[in-house]
C-alpha cells in the first residue's frame, strides 16, 4: 500500500470553486479501483492551501487514476483556480 498527499494552494476567492469540484467528485475518487481512502485537509490559518490524503493498492492503481478520465476532468477544473504550484508525494509507512 501507498499514500499519496497533495498540497494545493488556491486563490483565497477560488476556494470555494476548488470546494464545489472536489465535494461533486469525490465519492468517485474514493470509489475508484484501488483507492481505500481520500481525505480533503486545509489549513488551520492559511485556509486557502487544502491537502488531498489517500491511500492506494499500489503504484500502479494510482497511476491508473491519474490516467483516468475522472482524474483528467476533475484536474482540468482544479488547475485553473491555484495560486502556486501544487506539490505531491508518494509515501508509504515506515515499520520497526
Amino acid at each position: 500500500m501507498i499514500k499519496r498527499i497533495v498540497k494545493m494552494s488556491f486563490a483565497p476567492e477560488k476556494v470555494d470553486d476548488f470546494l464545489a469540484v472536489y465535494k461533486a467528485n469525490w465519492n468517485l475518487i474514493r470509489g475508484f479501483e484501488g483507492c481505500n481512502h481520500v481525505e480533503l485537509l486545509q489549513g488551520e490559518n492559511e485556509t486557502n492551501i487544502f491537502f488531498t490524503y489517500s491511500h492506494w493498492d499500489s503504484e500502479a492503481h494510482l497511476n491508473a487514476y491519474r490516467d483516468s478520465e475522472l482524474f483528467n476532468s476533475v484536474w482540468s477544473k482544479t488547475k485553473v483556480l491555484f495560486n502556486d504550484k501544487p506539490q505531491a508525494w508518494t509515501v508509504k509507512g515506515v515499520e520497526f
